[in-house]
This record gives C-alpha cells, sequence and structure tokens, in this order.
C-alpha cells in the first residue's frame, strides 16, 4: 500500500496534511511539484481521475493572476498546460492511496480515508 502526496512544500494545507499524517504515523512519499518536477503525462492522469474542474485552485494568487481571458476560455487543455507552466495552480494537496485519488485536506478527510 502506498500513499503519495503531491503539491509543494512552502504551501500551509501541504503542511497540515503532512503534519497529520505524520502524527498519524502514515507512511507517505512526498512529490514537490517545483523540485520534483511535473508534466503533463502526470496532469493527464490526475485529470482522468479527478477532472481538470476539480484541480483548479480558483482561490489561489497564480488563478487569480491569470487574464480575464484566460480565464472565460479555460477548458481541460488550456487548463492542463496552464497547470504544468504554473504548478501552484493546481488545488493542494493531491493524495493517492490504495489507487483512489483526493484533493484538499481536512483532518477528517483524511480520518475517513485512512480509516482512522
Amino acid at each position: 500500500m502506498t500513499t503519495q502526496v503531491f503539491g509543494i512544500k512552502n504551501c500551509d494545507t501541504i503542511k497540515k496534511a503532512r503534519k497529520w499524517l505524520t502524527a498519524e504515523e502514515i507512511d507517505y512519499t512526498f512529490h514537490d511539484y517545483r523540485v520534483d518536477g511535473i508534466n503533463e503525462e502526470m496532469i493527464q492522469n490526475f485529470v482522468a481521475q479527478l477532472g481538470w474542474e476539480a484541480m483548479v485552485n480558483k482561490r489561489g494568487t497564480t488563478y487569480r493572476q491569470l487574464s480575464d481571458e484566460q480565464k472565460e476560455t479555460l477548458n481541460q487543455d488550456t487548463a492542463i498546460a496552464l497547470m504544468i507552466e504554473f504548478p501552484a495552480m493546481i488545488k493542494r494537496p493531491l493524495l493517492v492511496h490504495n489507487d483512489e485519488y483526493h484533493l484538499g485536506f481536512k483532518a477528517d478527510q483524511y480520518s475517513a480515508i485512512f480509516n482512522k
């Protein structure tokens, strides 16, 4: 059973998720988009599991800095290209546990995922 967390290490929500996983003694690997990279194949896989709309972090600075035209014409193809170029635009954390994909972090959500 492998557990992977994808995100950006200085993100507050990532820090909370990692702290929770460590406190619950759950082994996981962390993939930092900025350090370990991200490519179209990864994004395509995530989109196939979660849908591109769910993956776009519309509350983040990166999304808010897009032009109005970029926001208005956002579709799966343009969103994938933007998420590769600007990984901070991906909602975080993205958790893969037992081949199931989850977005975001709430302690109750993780408790349910890991049956804690």
